[in-house]
């Protein structure tokens, strides 16, 4: 688990209901790196 793990962690412990684009956004990657990590 990496610093951006943990990133995506914490974002989704806040707003599970966020989207991936959103969220790739904010942990600077493309949509499937992202959700391939969570």
């Amino acid at each position: 688990m990496d610093d951006i793990d943990k990133k995506i962690l914490s974002l989704l412990q806040v707003n599970a209901d966020i989207p991936v684009a959103e969220l790739s956004k904010k942990v600077n990657l493309s949509s499937t790196p992202c959700w391939l990590r969570i």
